[in-house]
């Protein structure tokens, strides 16, 4: 029998988080990759050199809808997270998890510091999790309900989808396949419901695939340097992440989730889903956060685990409900914007937040651009261009309307080249090599922050160069670069 749902509890929570993220949403300023994801809405395509296209599309479509401000481009973002809450309280129910194990999971999970971060910035991170989420309902429904085997097309359709916003999806399908073969049970792979459930994920994200073979695999190029960039980097860092995601309370309850998933054997596949995705991450170098989706999945069967049977588990119960509370207070301060930004930069919070330390100082950063290129003649000043090294940069100066606005980085670089009247340059981010491809250069700024946080545009030279040596049409190639 089927356990009811938490929905009074469980509908609060999933309110209060959204309403709480979209009114802290202004209080610092655009993330850079939301001011990328900008540009790319005015390029609607199949894909992008560095993602598929479903978070540019909402980007664009926030705007639309919202209007092109701050919180505009975030309500996507809280709603996202809002439903995540929802699709985690009801995996927890379908692994026959009462009232109570809903509202811990649910709770949890809105709590949790790469909820938040997901709630409060436009990332694909956002739309991932809800997506990953959904999945794995789907698939714990299939599994769990031999006699109703059509939970497989539902699965396949979210997973066909999920391809839409990122490939990491692929992920969650490798480590079921791993669990299913090794684990069992291996009866389900002699049905043909999981193999059409395959099928159908593979029809929709058909276009996806096009898209990558008709322009050379960007997206393995996009992984290859990435993993060339930072892979030792994010290897070192896959652990300790893996115990701080979400908050360290969400990871040892995620422990007795595991515990849980493995002793149930029509479930086990799934437990094993874990640890397969988190080799392939540390071997690809990919990101610690790939495996996101699959914590909730283990945090909401450790959920139920604590909260059963319910007559003696009131000490368990006390103590998850006590460490998802001390998580959420850490949560909420490291992942959302309660420092004032003029005393940022004496905590810690930009040092184990990107998403706080790269979202600030951008006013004060097109200030100096604008500043370099506004002292130029006007007749030189109609014709120069400005060219970044970042795709934040790029998207700053674009939001802030300044005019000819060029970059290498990623998807920017077939936005190019810059037309080779421009022999006059305002170069950001930009080194010696670059440079060099001019007859005079000379610094005219520096990119200061009020906040005094030492995030990637911090001490940034603004350039002035003239005389371009070379048309850009001739030397375009060379400016490409992936990060």
């Amino acid at each position: 029998m089927e356990r009811p749902l938490a929905w009074r509890s469980v509908t609060v929570i999933a309110v209060l988080l959204a309403g709480a993220l979209l009114a802290l949403s202004p209080w610092y300023g655009y993330h850079r990759d939301e001011l990328y994801f900008r540009v790319l809405a005015a390029h609607p395509d199949w894909g992008y050199v560095d993602q598929p296209p479903l978070t540019p599309l909402l980007a664009g479509a926030s705007i639309r809808l919202f209007g092109d401000t701050v919180t505009g481009i975030r309500v996507f973002p809280a709603l996202a997270v809002a439903v995540l809450v929802v699709l985690v309280a009801l995996i927890a129910r379908e692994l026959d998890g009462g009232r109570l194990a809903q509202t811990l999971a649910a709770a949890g999970t809105a709590t949790g510091a790469y909820t938040l971060i997901a709630g409060h910035t436009l990332l694909t991170l956002s739309f991932d999790l809800p997506l990953w989420a959904a999945a794995v309902l789907f698939l714990l429904k299939a599994l769990l309900r031999e006699q109703e085997p059509r939970w497989w097309l539902a699965a396949g359709a979210v997973i066909g989808l999920a391809t839409y916003n990122k490939h990491l999806i692929a992920l969650l399908v490798l480590g079921l396949a791993a669990g299913l073969v090794t684990a069992g049970p291996r009866r389900v792979l002699r049905t043909p419901w999981p193999w059409a459930g395959a099928l159908l994920a593979l029809a929709l994200a058909l276009p996806n695939l096009v898209y990558q073979v008709t322009n050379d695999w960007p997206q393995l190029k996009m992984a290859a340097a990435l993993s060339a960039d930072k892979g030792a980097e994010l290897r070192m860092m896959f652990v300790p992440m893996q115990l701080t995601l979400f908050g360290p309370a969400v990871s040892v309850i995620a422990v007795f989730g595991f515990v849980r998933l493995w002793r149930d054997r029509r479930v086990r596949a799934l437990a094993v889903a874990y640890p397969v995705a988190a080799a392939l991450t540390l071997a690809s170098g990919g990101r610690f956060d790939y495996t996101g989706g699959l914590i909730l999945l283990l945090f909401a069967a450790g959920c139920v685990a604590v909260t059963a049977p319910v007559a003696t588990a009131a000490r368990r119960i006390r103590l998850a409900a006590g460490g998802l509370a001390l998580s959420a207070l850490v949560s909420v301060v490291l992942a959302l914007p309660l420092v004032p930004v003029t005393s940022l930069a004496a905590t810690p919070v930009p040092d184990l937040n990107e998403v706080a330390r790269e979202s600030v100082g951008w006013p004060e950063f097109v200030a100096a651009v604008e500043g370099v290129r506004r002292s130029l003649p006007p007749a030189e000043q109609a014709t120069a261009v400005v060219f970044t090294g970042s795709y934040g940069e790029h998207g700053a100066l674009v939001r802030a309307g300044v005019p000819r606005v060029y970059s290498g980085h990623n998807q920017l670089w077939l936005y190019g080249p810059p037309p080779d009247t421009g022999t006059t340059a305002i170069l950001i981010n930009q080194g010696p090599r670059a440079r060099a491809q001019f007859g005079r250069c000379e610094q005219r700024a520096t990119i200061g922050n009020r906040a005094g946080v030492n995030n990637e545009e911090r001490g940034l030279g603004v350039w002035l160069c003239r005389d371009l040596r070379t048309p850009w049409s001739a030397t375009w190639p060379r400016w490409r670069h992936f990060s």
